[in-house]
């Protein structure tokens, strides 16, 4: 038995580029990280390599193999993502996922060139939106309180408004304000002890 060394390299190389993807999620203490997007890029391209050569004198369909990984890869992607809170999460490293499953078939196929500029331009965009979301970007507060009349109320809003914190919505229940605040992620932690002060000596239920 012959190792076909040139296979193991397109292994190793799918590994490597999905590895990159995951290491770019993993300093993002994302959901899933290097270890997750470097198993599926190799297994993607093991599928390949399988679907490839492991068939010889067989009569067989090297794309049914393919699109059996992209369609079986959207289960990984789908555990990735949560709601929570009202808010969907996980849905960038889903894609993360499906991509590196994409440059795992590329490498498994030979297709080196397409399989690097595919990993250079998925790295360069989540870097790049990463540096453009945090100085430019917006995030939503949501603020659960206690409040005893609609003047308090008023006056909380109020005092927002002179701090020039974007209210997004609010909503009342019984003695209760949902009240949702819109805050710029480059001054996100002053807008955030700026509420806080804002609301001292009201009882603060939940803040996220």
């Amino acid at each position: 038995m012959t190792i076909d060394w040139i296979l193991i390299l397109r292994l190793f190389c799918a590994g490597l580029f999905g590895g990159l993807i995951g290491l770019e999620r993993e300093i993002r203490a994302k959901e899933a990280g290097l270890r997750t997007h470097f198993i599926v890029a190799l297994g993607s391209a093991l599928f390949m390599l399988i679907s490839q050569y492991g068939f010889d004198g067989q009569q067989h369909d090297a794309a049914r193999v393919a699109a059996q990984v992209v369609s079986g890869i959207g289960f990984i992607g789908a555990g990735v993502i949560i709601f929570q809170k009202n808010a969907v999460r996980g849905v960038t490293t889903a894609a993360g996922l499906w991509v590196a499953a994409a440059i795992g078939l590329a490498t498994g196929a030979g297709m080196y060139a397409v399989a690097i500029a595919a990993t250079l331009l998925t790295v360069i965009c989540l870097e790049a939106m990463n540096f453009f979301h945090s100085r430019y970007g917006e995030k939503i507060v949501h603020l659960t309180l206690k409040y005893g009349n609609d003047d308090d109320l008023v006056s909380i809003l109020d005092s927002f408004k002179k701090e020039k914190l974007n209210v997004e919505s609010y909503s009342l229940e019984n003695d209760k304000a949902h009240i949702s605040l819109r805050l710029k992620n480059k001054k996100y932690l002053d807008s955030l002890k700026t509420i806080i002060s804002r609301l001292e000596g009201f009882k603060i239920e939940d803040l996220y």
